[in-house]
């Protein structure tokens, strides 16, 4: 699941992914750009072998975010994406 939406990001550079997620029963929000992922809510393994997503979480939602990312002004293409839907444009 991970590696599918670090790839979208390498075809589209221009979109940055912010995920959220259940983590271990915890919500979590995940970045996504270039092909790179990493946790704004927790610490961020230094391996990049280390899914920031663990294959037994559950995407709530992906927004997509006009690159590059700027936390005081996020410029938003489209909000609320389920993984299901998102899914068709990977």
């Amino acid at each position: 699941m991970e590696k599918l939406l670090e790839q979208y990001t390498l075809k589209n550079p221009q979109e940055v992914l912010l995920v959220t997620a259940e983590i271990n029963k915890q919500e979590e929000e995940i970045i996504i750009f270039k092909g790179f992922s990493s946790s704004l809510t927790n610490a961020t393994a230094f391996d990049p072998d280390i899914p920031v997503l663990p294959s037994d979480s559950k995407i709530i939602k992906i927004d997509i975010i006009k690159s590059p990312f700027n936390p005081d002004q996020i410029q938003y293409i489209e909000k609320g994406i389920t993984y299901e839907d998102f899914k068709q444009r990977l």
